[in-house]
């Protein structure tokens, strides 16, 4: 290739390189922040959550690669422990189940457990744990190294009902108590 051509292919394959960084990085492409607020979908009986309880989320991707995630809830049980984490789909309407497992960045392979605890843990999925004050209220705020892609994205925030485990003696990790409530965030 004479000098002359190299030059004019280069700027395309800049242009290229940059589109494909473009697209795979949130923050990059301008999708720096996303946000979802509302009345929380409530399930089975639901005692610590009650009528009218709502929650924002909010998750701000930044330029070095990581993702900071803040839940806000309100209206929930005084004084009581949560467990909260992303989950794979959005919620259901009237099945806890529908909102899928939690997302993990890396995601266990198959012959291993979701619980497993090098997959289930505060840098591979998204916990958000918190206490509620005496109006119900409560901020939880977590950091991970990493963000999501425009093929792998979470779909919702999950409201469980008591604090992450993070293993044990039967070294499950992850697990925090039934599925009380959910809302839906197009992370």
């Amino acid at each position: 290739m004479r000098p002359s051509q190299l030059t004019r292919h280069l700027p395309v394959a800049a242009v290229a390189a940059g589109l494909v960084l473009f697209a795979a990085s949130p923050s990059i492409a301008g999708a720096d922040r996303v946000r979802a607020e509302g009345d929380l979908v409530r399930y089975g009986s639901a005692s610590h959550v009650p009528d009218g309880a709502t929650a924002r989320v909010q998750a701000v991707y930044n330029a070095a690669g990581d993702t900071i995630v803040t839940l806000h809830v309100r209206g929930l049980a005084p004084n009581h422990e949560y467990g909260a984490h992303a989950h794979k789909s959005a919620c259901g309407a009237t099945d806890a189940n529908a909102a899928g497992g939690h997302f993990q960045n890396v995601p266990f392979p198959e012959g291993s457990s979701a619980s497993d605890p090098a997959f289930a843990n505060p840098v591979n999925e998204i916990w958000l744990d918190f206490t509620t004050d005496a109006e119900g209220n409560a901020v939880a705020q977590t950091k991970v190294p990493w963000q999501f892609s425009p093929t792998r994205r979470a779909g919702s925030v999950m409201i469980h009902s008591e604090h992450t485990h993070t293993g044990g003696l039967d070294g499950a990790a992850g697990t925090a108590g039934a599925k009380l409530a959910c809302l839906t965030v197009g992370f």
